[in-house]
């Protein structure tokens, strides 16, 4: 018997197994608590170079650095049927680099992908990506859907790594087409635990913007991402089809002047060359990653349409992009203005206290009359 037909009746005598890379991180972490209790998948896979510091439940964790060759041994061995690949991120782990972070989107896909490819076993693959794959040019449509080609493509930093990791998956599609493929490109993600550069800009204390823009964003709940990532792990419900690639974000826009004044956080207006100055002190003091990809992003902004997240992944989000901007607002706590309005709000309803109106009234010696 050769020893795909072993893999094969493996994987048939235990079930549904998801593997899962990434699971470091929290998104990563939350969606293997979250996949496990799901009573179709009788077994999950956490990979991921480092230990997570965070529970993973009844999963088997394995260390195991997606950019070597021995990501094929770990789907060989597990004959997992299902590979969902959260690990294309835009932020390094701990006190990793931007080489590695570029090291594990690219190389590590390559490798995954490779091993997927021949594995006998694997029949469905998700891939988290990015709607930063459209870039943010000044000539951009007002909304892009998953055809349209971006204006500019993105030159560098994370955007140009989901470029390269998105024309990787086309190939292996191309290579497998027995195994359903899901592309998810989702827009910015916030919740009360985002870890991301976005979230790691909208905490500063003061949001440096761009002179004369005011760009509009879209966002996507960490709940939703959860949710649709575990559709894409599935069979398609009845009348939706999870093969494809499909944008992922929120109902509704925000203006980043709305953001701001919802955070209460000031903002400080720059010409867009000392903008481009400003990112490299913030990242030089490792405060956020202020990229040159970001600070598009925070000029010309990117809306996607989402009509066929609806109409043919059937997914309808939770949360819509004003309601997940609130959410993380309210974990992040209030900005500088927030709190001068609080503290403003807070003496003028003592002052209109009775007790205080007559106390004050008594300690105050009535005024002399001009006549």
């Amino acid at each position: 018997m050769c020893r795909g037909t072993s893999a094969g009746r493996k994987a048939l005598i235990l079930g549904k197994v998801v593997l899962v890379t990434g699971v470091a991180r929290q998104l990563g972490g939350r969606f293997v608590r979250r996949i496990q209790r799901d009573p179709r998948v009788d077994r999950v896979i956490a990979v991921d170079a480092v230990p997570p510091e965070h529970h993973l439940g009844g999963a088997d964790f394995i260390q195991a650095d997606i950019r070597q060759p021995t990501i094929a041994r770990v789907l060989a061995e597990t004959a997992a049927d299902t590979v969902v690949h959260l690990d294309v991120t835009a932020m390094a782990l701990g006190s990793g680099s931007r080489t590695t972070v570029k090291e594990t989107n690219v190389i590590g896909t390559m490798q995954l992908l490779g091993a997927c490819q021949k594995s006998p076993t694997v029949k469905r693959l998700v891939v988290k990506s990015s709607t930063n794959v459209y870039g943010s040019a000044p000539r951009d449509p007002a909304v892009f859907t998953e055809t349209t080609p971006p204006k500019s493509l993105p030159s560098g930093g994370f955007a140009k790594d989901a470029v390269e990791v998105e024309g990787y998956v086309r190939g292996f599609a191309r290579r497998r087409p027995d195994v359903a493929v899901c592309v998810l490109r989702f827009a910015n993600i916030l919740g009360p635990s985002a870890d991301t550069p976005l979230a790691s800009y909208f905490s500063l204390p003061v949001l440096p913007t761009v002179f004369g823009y005011d760009p509009r964003l879209q966002f996507v709940h960490e709940d939703d991402v959860i949710e649709v990532l575990r559709i894409a792990s599935h069979e398609p419900e009845r009348g939706t089809l999870n093969s494809g690639t499909f944008n992922i974000a929120g109902d509704g826009v925000l203006l980043l002047s709305q953001c701001s004044r919802r955070l209460g956080r000031p903002t400080v207006p720059l010409l867009l060359p000392a903008v481009t100055w400003a990112g490299s002190l913030v990242r030089t003091l490792g405060m956020t990653d202020f990229s040159p990809e970001q600070i598009r992003l925070l000029t010309h902004g990117r809306v996607v349409a989402t009509d066929q997240m609806r109409e043919t992944l059937g997914f309808q989000p939770k949360y819509t992009t004003a309601e997940t901007f609130a959410d993380f607002a309210q974990v992040r706590g209030p900005g500088l203005l927030a709190a001068g309005r609080a503290l403003a709000g807070a003496v003028d309803r003592i002052a209109a206290l009775p007790s205080w109106a007559a106390a004050t009234s008594r300690a105050t010696p009535p005024t002399q009359s001009a006549n």
